[in-house]
Order: C-alpha cells, then sequence, then structure tokens
C-alpha cells in the first residue's frame, strides 16, 4: 500500500519575473545627460589651453590649443595658487574627516543607544537645517574675532567640523545597516559602547561613510561666501583666489578658466580613489530601500 510519504515530491520551480533590459532610447537619454555633465569641464580645458583671443571668436574654438602649459604658468605667476591649493586640501580635508568621525559616532548614538530625550535632540538637529546660513554670518564672525581667529584657516574649519546633514544621514544608515541582535552580541561578549562602535559600527558604515565624504569634501572645497567672509586676500582658498583672478577691470577668461580647471582635479581624484566605495553605498541605500 502506498501512502503520501511514499510518493516522490515535486517541487514546482520558482518563476522569476523578468527584468525588463533598457532599450536604445534609455541609452540615448543617458549619453545626452553624460555630456551634458561633462561639456563644461571640456570647455574649461578648451578655454584654458588657448590665448585670450580665441574666447570671444565666432565660430567657438571646440578643440584644445596648446597654451595649457603656459596659461597655468600664469595662474601661479599672477596669485598665490599654490597656498590657495594647500589651504583647500586642508580645510576640505580636515572639514571631512571630522564631519565623517562625529556623524558616524552621533548617528550610532541616536540610532542604537536608548537615553532620555533621544528623540527631542534629534529633532533639534533637523531642525538646525532649516536655519539659512546666512542668518549667522554676523555672530560667527564675530565670535571668529574675539577668538582673534579673523583671517587664520581655523575660523573655516572649526564652524565645519560637524554637519546636521551628516548625523541624520548616518543615524537612517544605522538603523537599518546595523541589526540590533549583532551589538547585542557584541555586548554579551563584554564590548563597551565605544568597543562596539569602533569593532561592529564602523565596519559597516563604510559605504555609507565614504558617500558622506564626498559630499563633505565637495561642499567644502566649493565653499565660497564664508572663506570670501573670514579670510584675507593673503591667505585664499581655491574660490577666494578664483574671485581675485576674476575681479579685474577686465575678465581674462583663460586665466580664470586655467584656474578652475586645475581646482577641479583634487575632486575628480578623490572620486577616482573612493568611487567603488561610494557606488557601493549608493547601490546598497538603493536595494535596501
Amino acid at each position: 500500500m502506498t501512502t503520501l510519504l511514499d510518493r516522490p515530491v515535486v517541487v514546482a520551480p520558482v518563476r522569476r519575473r523578468a527584468v525588463p533590459l533598457p532599450g536604445p532610447w534609455t541609452y540615448a537619454a543617458l549619453v545626452a545627460v553624460l555630456a551634458g555633465s561633462a561639456f563644461p569641464v571640456y570647455w574649461s580645458l578648451v578655454v584654458s589651453s588657448q590665448t585670450a583671443d580665441k574666447v570671444d571668436q565666432v565660430p567657438p574654438v571646440l578643440v584644445p590649443g596648446g597654451h595649457l602649459f603656459a596659461n597655468i604658468a600664469r595662474v601661479f605667476d599672477t596669485t598665490d595658487f599654490a597656498l590657495a591649493l594647500m589651504n583647500s586640501l586642508v580645510v576640505s580635508g580636515t572639514i571631512t574627516v571630522s564631519v565623517v568621525f562625529f556623524s558616524t559616532l552621533a548617528g550610532f548614538a541616536f540610532a542604537k543607544l536608548r537615553f532620555r530625550g533621544r528623540n527631542a535632540l534629534m529633532l533639534v538637529v533637523i531642525a538646525t537645517q532649516a536655519i539659512p546660513t546666512e542668518l549667522g554670518v554676523i555672530p560667527l564672525y564675530m565670535m571668529m574675532s574675539d577668538l582673534g581667529w579673523a583671517g587664520e584657516l581655523h575660523a573655516v574649519i572649526v564652524p565645519g567640523l560637524v554637519t546636521a546633514f551628516g548625523v541624520f544621514f548616518m543615524r537612517q544608515y544605522f538603523e537599518r545597516a546595523v541589526p540590533d541582535e549583532l551589538l547585542e552580541a557584541g555586548r554579551m561578549d563584554g564590548c563597551s559602547s565605544l568597543r562596539l562602535y569602533w569593532h561592529v559600527v564602523l565596519p559597516a558604515a563604510r559605504p555609507a561613510a565614504a558617500v558622506l565624504g564626498l559630499f563633505t569634501f565637495m561642499q567644502a572645497w566649493n565653499d565660497f561666501f564664508w572663506p570670501l567672509v573670514v579670510l584675507v586676500p593673503e591667505n585664499p582658498t581655491v574660490q577666494t583666489a578664483l574671485s581675485t583672478l576674476a575681479s579685474g577691470y577686465t575678465t581674462d577668461y583663460t586665466l580664470v578658466l586655467t584656474a578652475a580647471t586645475i581646482g577641479t582635479v583634487p575632486v575628480l581624484a578623490v572620486f577616482l580613489l573612493f568611487g567603488r566605495q561610494i557606488v557601493g553605498g549608493i547601490m546598497q541605500g538603493a536595494l535596501k530601500g
């Protein structure tokens, strides 16, 4: 007598929904977006490699010339652009490391630690993003003057050591990326909160920290208003040096765009160095979302 247990079990194959392949219009749109995004950089390179009389030529010159290195030498002879590059690297690098460190630390505390007033403090942090930056320029400048930092890089670095966006961004990431069971297992092994942060949370935060680091570096590198207010022309950043080059009676666009091209290189280098982790962080967030 055959029972149900003796009969072979047939497992129906799982049908997966086919992912539609992108069509030609999708590729055409991507190529158009890429061309529109890359053309300003290419145009800066073209102008920076030409002489000043070729800028207003009709039709415009669309092929790079042979005066790039001569124009680069003019930039460094006209202004102290080497000091501007060094100052921007110091400011952007310090702010990036500080924002990533403090944002991951605070984001871990707000996401995984239980303490009184946690939600209220998080609301205060989020509310600070609604305050316009220009509203605090005068009191912030007065504070920097009282500290004796006016004209120094400290005045640019210290106000940007931590950002509300960074704290909120890392808090939202830790809510999903770090399971509570993993932290509980670490506590049962005798780990303190700082050891959990260093050995468990930071390794899990690498993709999001790379994205936050790139955004922070770009924002600090491109910051113009506050360095223009608090720094002196003898101690410039890249953006204030560009403003100095463009502030003459007549603007030499080959000189300005050559300096802008030089100032773009560090940002591209940072993206090339950390591009894999940045793309991985964006894709990981998309998959978890």
